[in-house]
């Protein structure tokens, strides 16, 4: 599986991004797709998950209410909508896939990465 992530850029506080990933390689629609992030000198966390189906996700509390994902299984492509963005928000965004049906919730749960898009928000 590749993944490839776009869409990050720099934002004041309150605004919004959208990121996209779109993935290639195995069949898209049996992946549970997420993703993390890691600021500077910081442990890589788990942001959000979606199940291979999309009916189901899962959040970490810090972007709950305010970051939403989606997936197209026809473009094998999962969206991540980030609003009220917040300074503490600044972090590389890695977009993820796992094996499993479920819906991951832990970063351990994704078996695959891609590469980073840089999201910096401003105060």
């Amino acid at each position: 599986v590749q993944l490839q992530a776009s869409g990050g850029g720099l934002v004041q506080a309150g605004g919004s991004l959208r990121l996209s990933c779109a993935a290639s390689g195995r069949t898209f629609s049996i992946y549970a797709m997420g993703w993390g992030r890691q600021a500077p000198g910081k442990e890589r966390e788990f942001v959000v998950a979606i199940n291979w189906s999309g009916r189901s996700t899962y959040y970490a509390d810090s972007v709950k209410g305010r970051f939403t994902i989606s997936r197209d299984n026809a473009k094998n492509t999962v969206y991540l909508q980030m609003n009220s963005l917040k300074p503490e928000d600044t972090a590389v965004y890695y977009c993820a896939a796992g094996n499993s049906m479920a819906v991951a919730t832990r970063v351990r749960d994704f078996d695959y990465w891609g590469q980073g898009t840089q999201v910096t928000v401003s105060s």
